[in-house]
């Protein structure tokens, strides 16, 4: 029987006890975890996601402010905000909201932000930190996959792992935490022969590419489970829609168990988020 990974149901249970921990952290310390969010312009999407996560932040316990910036802001301006976020003893972990304007250094505000703030989890440093398997602040998409997919397979170790995209925010650290957990990794990209041979050689297929549908049916081996990380904006039957990397017509009646979009990373991804705001806060009040 196929089995759907469902994000929703795993991300809530995830809110649920960080909210216990939350509630005993403060008792214990006498300090509220802050997570400040950056927002700059007005993208549609972008301001969804900004909702979606200070209206989590305040499920899970957590101060949390949102600082709105004009789409005209300039590199001066907020890489001051984020000095000041740097700055400020309440506020434990800081999310500048990507994609960025054309006018603004993504790169400059990752590397600007404090590495023991950063619950993104981009910093070179905290990057650095988990390619040698010592990181605590990890990417959060990547951490939500890991989650379903221990939920769903238990250990994990000597399965073939197959991540489809080598991104700097999905791909790269997803293979370093499959890896880690004593995966056989492969990461296939845009310049990769045979793509579809080596997707059907994987345990577990990890699809982070962005492009809508890639992945079909006959990409997937039999059994195998299925994590598309992809969220893809399509025109279907006249309507806007929202499709991941993996053609879930054709790969659910293949996979093992797939996790499907909307519904499956996309939560895991917040709830991630706001794990790396209490280890952040932890790590702060203990030093």
């Amino acid at each position: 029987m196929n089995r759907l990974i469902d994000g929703k149901k795993i991300s809530a249970a995830v809110v649920e006890q960080l909210a216990l921990d939350t509630r005993e952290f403060i008792a214990t310390s006498g300090v509220t975890p802050g997570l400040a969010v950056v927002l700059v312009g007005e993208d549609p999407a972008s301001q969804v996601y900004v909702r979606n996560k200070v209206k989590q932040a305040t499920a899970a316990g957590f101060n949390s402010t949102e600082h709105r910036l004009s789409a005209d802001t300039t590199q001066a301006d907020l890489n001051a905000l984020v000095e000041q976020l740097n700055n400020d003893p309440s506020v434990h972990g800081i999310l500048v909201q990507l994609p960025l304007p054309a006018q603004l250094s993504e790169p400059d505000i990752i590397r600007l932000i404090a590495p023991h703030k950063d619950v993104d989890g981009f910093h070179p440093l905290n990057v650095g930190a988990l390619a040698s398997g010592g990181a605590d602040l990890i990417p959060c998409t990547p951490m939500g996959c890991m989650i379903m997919l221990e939920q769903t397979l238990g250990d994990l170790s000597g399965k073939h792992a197959v991540v489809v995209g080598r991104s700097n925010i999905v791909g790269k650290p997803m293979a370093a935490l499959l890896l880690q957990a004593n995966c056989t990794v492969t990461i296939v990209h845009s310049r990769t022969q045979d793509i579809e041979a080596i997707c059907r050689e994987a345990d577990i297929l990890v699809a982070a590419v962005g492009r809508p549908e890639m992945i079909k049916g006959s990409w997937v081996k039999p059994g195998a489970t299925v994590i598309d990380v992809g969220i893809n904006a399509v025109e279907k039957e006249g309507k806007r829609r929202l499709v991941g990397d993996v053609d879930f017509s054709e790969a659910v009646d293949v996979a093992g168990a797939i996790s499907p979009v909307p519904g499956g990373v996309g939560p895991m991804t917040i709830a991630c988020l706001m794990k790396n705001t209490l280890t952040a806060a932890r790590q702060q009040m203990s030093v």
